[in-house]
């Protein structure tokens, strides 16, 4: 599948929160302890435009298929937080994941990161196969966790 990768801009962003809220629909992850009640998923350009804070969507034919970005874990020295990575179900299969997870650790070495953390739900397990597969190894849960419902917690040294 031919997409482009981009910086979201605020033209974005209702099609970024209809693609995270339809994916935690479909994995029963509708509810509270989730990014899908949270107030700025309907305005994630403003948040991640700002400061070190990046987000990238992919665009094929026009349409968003997917995003990824990262903020600073500041729990963890040198750690950046891999966050929102989310596909349409027509981006699933062929890569994407791979090459979303490639392209933000790239950034977040060159903003000096040396770990790159996430947090998921046990739920998400294609996600989890493909967090694995690109070198993350599961962690305790760490106690700044803000997304309650997350039970599943990964690092990966960059």
């Amino acid at each position: 599948m031919n997409y482009i990768l981009r910086k979201i801009t605020p033209e974005d962003d209702p099609a970024v929160a209809a693609l995270v809220r339809d994916n935690l629909k479909k994995f029963s992850l509708d509810i509270p302890g989730t990014v899908y009640f949270d107030e700025g998923l309907d305005h994630l350009s403003g948040f991640y435009n700002s400061g070190v804070c990046k987000y990238f969507v992919a665009e094929a034919e026009g349409k968003i298929i997917g995003g990824i970005g990262f903020a600073p874990f500041t729990p963890m020295k040198d750690t950046a937080e891999l966050q929102k990575l989310y596909l349409a179900d027509e981006a699933k299969g062929n890569g994407i994941g791979y090459e979303l997870i490639n392209f933000i650790e790239g950034k977040m070495r060159k903003a000096g990161f040396k770990q790159s953390y996430l947090e998921t739900h046990n739920n998400l397990q294609a996600a989890i196969h493909i967090y694995e597969n690109s070198g993350y190894h599961e962690i305790e849960r760490p106690k700044e966790v803000v997304h309650s419902t997350m039970d599943r917690f990964f690092l990966k040294g960059l």
